[in-house]
């Protein structure tokens, strides 16, 4: 199997390998031409004379394909000039010194370099240069020829304009085709590079998902787990306390402990499951707070009130996340509060609206920035598209107000 060498400063191998194919088989026409060691002299020319000529031709051909190899492509205007000037310096030698006919491929050549070097004001001008080049061409070669009959003459003549306007034609044609296999070679270019970076925001965004998802674990485990260990822990102070002075609340406490255990631990497995399916199927909003009501009433004596008025279904995303903010809020109700009402509200307008409100001592919102229940509650409703308002000061409770887009399912 051949081989071609692999050139890596030509834009296109394809095209400079076609190129070296046409060179070849003009040096083998000149070869053929002008024999090494001919019998007769050619142009009434010595045989040594001719094979000189024939020297000088091929060496000629030689430079004009290595300088296919370097193309000035980003090189300054006054190099390209140069070097489309040596070329054409070149075929016009080759041309006159030996008369080759075929010249024209020289031009072609020269005309195909030219649209990877130049834009498209100044290959305009060469190509028409390259076209009155070989204008030129013809007409000494029309000189050369002996005299003949009129009606020859006159077909000759007719042929030779055939010539011409194919030649141009040809020249339009291979400017057209040049100028659209560079416009795709960019174009895949720039798609390859378009490509790489979006792999590269695909890596960015792969990092930010798994970021997030470690986020979402924390606060999956703050507000669930954590939920239920502080009431349990506070179950078993109230148990700890009352164990001789009242052995059977103390007992009730320590039921009420073992039963939030087995709720801690059935979240934990419900938080696991989570990650890997929906565990909300078989379960309504309403269940889930009233679930979260019950256990903040056994807890601490409080009996939240609650008004759930929801028009539509809610996807499960939606309830999700609004069961975590109940159920975060209540827990820092019971924490920090010490709130004797407690009232939830779920109703749908136009958006989705939660509140949550306590009569508790409130809190200064400006030294309570960095707490992750409250960061935790942002951070959940700014994922669906809503605004979460805290509205409290010392003294004066805590009002919590959650605002959605409206989410159907």
């Amino acid at each position: 199997m051949i081989m071609f060498p692999k050139i890596a400063k030509h834009p296109i191998r394809f095209l400079l390998y076609l190129e070296w194919i046409l060179l070849g088989i003009i040096a083998l026409s000149q070869i053929l031409k002008f024999p090494l060691y001919g019998r007769r002299p050619i142009h009434f020319l010595p045989v040594a004379e001719v094979s000189n000529l024939l020297y000088i031709n091929l060496f000629l051909l030689i430079v004009f394909s290595i300088m296919g190899i370097f193309l000035p492509i980003n090189k300054s205007r006054y190099y390209k000039v140069i070097y489309t000037t040596v070329e054409v310096i070149l075929i016009i030698i080759i041309t006159f010194l030996s008369g080759l006919n075929l010249s024209p491929i020289l031009c072609l050549i020269l005309v195909i370099r030219d649209c990877f070097i130049f834009a498209d004001k100044p290959n305009i001008i060469i190509n028409i240069f390259v076209f009155y080049v070989f204008i030129l061409i013809q007409i000494q070669r029309l000189q050369t020829l002996p005299r003949i009959p009129l009606f020859a003459r006159e077909r000759l003549m007719l042929f030779l304009l055939t010539s011409i306007i194919m030649f141009g034609l040809l020249i339009i044609f291979l400017q057209l085709l040049v100028k659209a296999v560079i416009s795709e070679r960019k174009s895949r270019e720039e798609l390859a590079i378009a490509n790489e970076k979006l792999q590269q925001y695909a890596r960015k965004i792969e990092n930010i998902v798994v970021l997030e998802e470690r986020n979402r674990i924390a606060r999956e485990i703050h507000d669930s787990l954590g939920h239920y260990l502080t009431v349990l822990n506070v179950s078993l102070e109230a148990a700890w306390k009352l164990r001789k002075s009242e052995p059977e609340a103390s007992i009730e406490f320590l039921a009420s402990a073992k039963e939030l255990g087995s709720k801690a631990l059935n979240e934990v497995r419900q938080s696991v499951a989570a990650l890997r399916d929906n565990w909300w199927l078989n379960q309504s909003l309403e269940s889930a707070i009233a679930n979260l009501i019950g256990d903040f009433y056994k807890s601490t004596g409080i009996l939240p009130t609650s008004n759930i008025s929801i028009n539509y279904s809610l996807n499960q995303e939606v309830k999700i996340v609004i069961y975590r903010i109940v159920q975060e809020a209540l827990t820092n109700i019971y924490k920090y509060a010490s709130a004797t009402t407690v009232e939830i509200q779920i109703f749908t307008t136009t958006n989705l609206h939660l509140i949550v409100q306590d009569n508790g001592k409130g809190f200064n919102l400006k030294q309570n920035t960095t707490g992750f229940g409250l960061q935790g509650m942002r951070e959940r409703t700014l994922v669906l598209g809503g605004e979460l308002e805290i509205l409290t000061d010392p003294g004066i409770g805590c009002k919590i107000v959650a605002n959605f887009p409206s989410f159907r399912e």
